[in-house]
């Protein structure tokens, strides 16, 4: 039997190396088809995962990352990562980096494996211009 926290660590790193790679590629193949994407901004905004995708291309990047200690409790065909994060993503000219929480509920399919279904980045950042730039990324408004 596998070691689900070994491979959903293993994932959330793919995950955040895609990211800083900027290749949508991959990041489509770790993440399911309605994902979305919650960040911890005042207010709180939301990128569903084709706002994520044309945004990781475009200016939301991520220039570095170290994840600290994690859990990964199993529920069914489900596993929430929850753990502690250094992130330095960049939207646009502005820097958002710190230390927060990161969480992501992982789904297990019978086609392509375990796949993101919902991630939260929080440091709270009560940056009105941050949280103006994720919502203009939003391709459904």
């Amino acid at each position: 039997m596998a070691d689900i926290p070994f491979l959903i660590q293993e994932r959330e790193q793919r995950f955040l190396e895609s990211w800083m790679r900027r290749n949508s590629g991959d990041l489509k193949k770790l993440v399911s088809r309605d994902c979305v994407l919650l960040f911890g901004t005042t207010p709180l905004e939301v990128l569903d995962r084709p706002s994520f995708l044309v945004a990781v291309e475009r200016d939301f990047r991520c220039l570095g990352f170290r994840v600290g200690e994690g859990a990964v409790p199993r529920i069914g065909k489900t596993a929430w990562f929850a753990g502690s994060a250094e992130l330095e993503p960049k939207l646009g000219t502005r820097d958002w980096k710190g230390l927060g929480m990161m969480t992501g509920v992982w789904k297990i399919f019978s086609w392509g494996g375990w796949k993101l279904i919902e991630r939260t980045i929080s440091p709270v950042s009560d940056d009105q211009a941050l949280a103006g730039g994720i919502r203009r990324m939003q391709m459904w408004r």
